[in-house]
């Protein structure tokens, strides 16, 4: 509860800070009230819990049973029980890392980001995206229509809520994965990474195309390799959206002319 609170109050200040332009980056919102079906999240600082080998002891509930992803590169000072709509649960904890540099090399990439394909590289080379919600939609849709049949507050549609939630994270879940499993062996190889400015906001208006872009995670995608070259001390430039890199031949350099948003890429 204390916890919670807190992080209330922070919420407000940086709302209020943000309305006065006190606040640098996107304008925040006011805090919004969650629903109970919804993502939930404790926290627990240093003194409220301690790490073992297979558990994690939480102050006035227990033991907790955990698999580790990956070893803890420090001690944590805080850790964030989390629970998403799928009923999973997740450890997040906050540590100190030491800085992590990759060694320089000549390497350069410039990335178009598309919709038929979802990079294709200065050197010619094409990488296609999974497409989650793609191959999902129609079990997805199913579960959807399922759900809305059921009676609100029954047991059953509970479980038919937990379905169309388990489908949404498996998406979200695949997606990711391949996004940070492409944007670090990109920013491993080259030195200066540069990536197109797409206004993606605009974009995903087009009825058409929306749906394709969001599944795809440009976005995501940009955020990462943004994160990952401060991280491994790589150079990410942004270029202007208006160079015409699509029509552009990676060969020869020839400028073909425009392409349709869903030939692109």
């Amino acid at each position: 509860m204390q916890q919670s609170l807190r992080d209330l109050e922070t919420a407000y200040s940086n709302f209020f800070a943000s309305c006065k332009g006190e606040r640098k980056g996107k304008k925040v919102k006011p805090p919004k009230f969650k629903k109970r079906k919804s993502k939930q999240s404790a926290r627990f600082t240093d003194n409220g819990f301690t790490v073992n080998q297979h558990h994690v002891t939480l102050a006035k509930i227990g033991d907790l049973k955990v698999i580790w992803s990956r070893p803890l590169p420090s001690k944590p000072s805080s850790v964030t029980v989390i629970k998403d709509a799928a009923d999973r649960y997740f450890l997040s904890f906050v540590v100190e890392i030491k800085p992590e540099t990759l060694p320089n090399n000549e390497q350069s990439v410039g990335i178009d980001l598309g919709i038929a394909t979802f990079a294709t590289l200065d050197t010619g080379e094409k990488i296609n995206a999974p497409k989650p919600l793609k191959k999902r939609l129609k079990r997805l849709r199913k579960a959807q229509k399922n759900l809305s049949r059921k009676q609100k507050g029954s047991n059953r549609r509970e479980k038919a809520r937990k379905r169309v939630a388990k489908i949404h994270a498996k998406i979200k879940d695949t997606r990711t994965d391949f996004l940070h499993k492409l944007s670090t062996r990109i920013i491993r190889e080259n030195q200066t990474i540069v990536l197109e400015d797409l206004n993606t906001s605009g974009m995903v208006k087009n009825r058409k195309l929306s749906r394709a872009i969001s599944d795809l995670g440009w976005r995501s995608f940009r955020d990462m390799l943004s994160a990952k070259s401060d991280k491994y001390g790589r150079n990410f430039r942004i270029i202007s959206r208006w160079e015409p890199t699509s029509q552009r031949c990676s060969c020869c350099g020839n400028i073909g002319g425009k392409k349709a948003l869903n030939r692109a890429g």
